[in-house]
């Protein structure tokens, strides 16, 4: 085979082209320019699926299993209304409502101590003149410090 003849405009090819046998610079350079924006994609939309996990958890909001739950439902259902309701759920604060239930608690428990106290003390004293009764909780120990207390079950 002879050498084929070039033709005159043949000489300014633009660079990004190959020549016979060459290589492909332009395909080389987006081949890994696409991998690499892929990836970072990805890796921002798997942060960013993460978000309300990361505020449930940095708060230590006790409603911070759910939002893990609603942030899987949302990444693997691609329903985003589950992804804003865990947003929402970890940026809103509960209120707590086992501190007044523990205050109730603690306050019954005070009761049913010093209505054995006064029981006890009437019994003992039965018939002779007593001092008066204890205050509600004087000299009982409160909180942390207190025995529990079991209400007893009758079997019938």
């Amino acid at each position: 085979m002879a050498n084929p003849v070039l033709h005159e405009l043949a000489h300014h090819v633009p660079g990004y082209i190959a020549g016979p046998g060459g290589e492909d610079v332009l395909f080389s350079f987006l081949s890994v320019f696409l991998l690499v924006t892929v990836t970072l994609i990805g890796v921002v939309y798997f942060k960013l699926h993460a978000l309300p996990e990361k505020m449930a958890h940095n708060e230590n909001h006790v409603q911070f299993q759910l939002v893990g739950v609603l942030s899987l439902l949302a990444l693997f259902t691609h329903n985003n209304i589950f992804w804003i309701a865990a947003l929402l759920l970890a940026a809103a604060r509960l209120p707590d409502f086992t501190a007044p239930l523990q205050a109730i608690a603690d306050s019954v428990r005070e009761l049913a101590r010093s209505k054995a106290a006064v029981s006890q003390t009437e019994k003992t004293s039965a018939g002779t003149p007593s001092e008066p009764p204890p205050q509600p909780g004087a000299g009982l120990p409160t909180g942390a410090d207190a025995p529990e207390i079991k209400p007893e079950v009758s079997r019938a």
